[in-house]
């Protein structure tokens, strides 16, 4: 069994890192969206969608990066009073947070497919020049949100079967295993 969870939390460990990788895609994709507007702007041309395709880009990022950076540790975690606490105060209060990050995350996923799913059964397209069907960068949000999901719950199980509030964090080298 723990062979079996082992695989489980390296498979998703490399999920996460490929959103990541995606979501870095998705940078390089709004710096050349950004230049582009500039060069031809200069040029005084004008090219359809190109600030809406930034925004997609930058919120594609931003959405596919939450599960790597939850990952990492890069989330900003207010840890006054849990580095206070010892023992199984803080054990406590840590399996708190996941689970309330957990409940939070799985609710914006489940909104953003849902939000998604909707532009494509009604045939939503963006207000500007570009009519970009909306379902396309939705797409990008509602998986992010999903990985982070992912994430969350990831973390709290781990937290809980390791009984080590730092195993989930940092890629840490710990596994279900050990």
């Amino acid at each position: 069994m723990r062979d079996l969870l082992t695989g489980l939390d390296r498979a998703l460990n490399r999920i996460y890192t490929f959103a990541g990788a995606v979501a870095a895609g998705f940078l390089v994709l709004l710096a050349l969206c950004v230049a582009l507007s500039i060069l031809t702007r200069m040029a005084g041309l004008y090219v359809a969608g190109l600030t809406a395709y930034s925004g997609y880009a930058m919120a594609a990022s931003a959405f596919l990066a939450l599960a790597y950076t939850f990952r990492e540790g890069g989330h900003i975690r207010v840890a006054l009073l849990r580095n206070r606490l010892a023992g199984r105060a803080r054990f406590a209060v840590e399996v708190w947070c996941l689970g309330v990050a957990s409940v939070f995350s799985v609710y914006l996923a489940w909104y953003l497919v849902r939000m998604t799913e909707i532009s494509w059964q009604f045939g939503d397209k963006s207000e500007g020049a570009d009519a970009t069907p909306l379902w396309i960068p939705q797409s990008a949000l509602a998986a992010g949100a999903s990985v982070m999901a992912l994430a969350a719950v990831h973390a709290l199980i781990k937290t809980l079967l390791t009984r080590d509030i730092d195993a989930p964090f940092s890629g840490s080298s710990q596994t279900l295993s050990e």
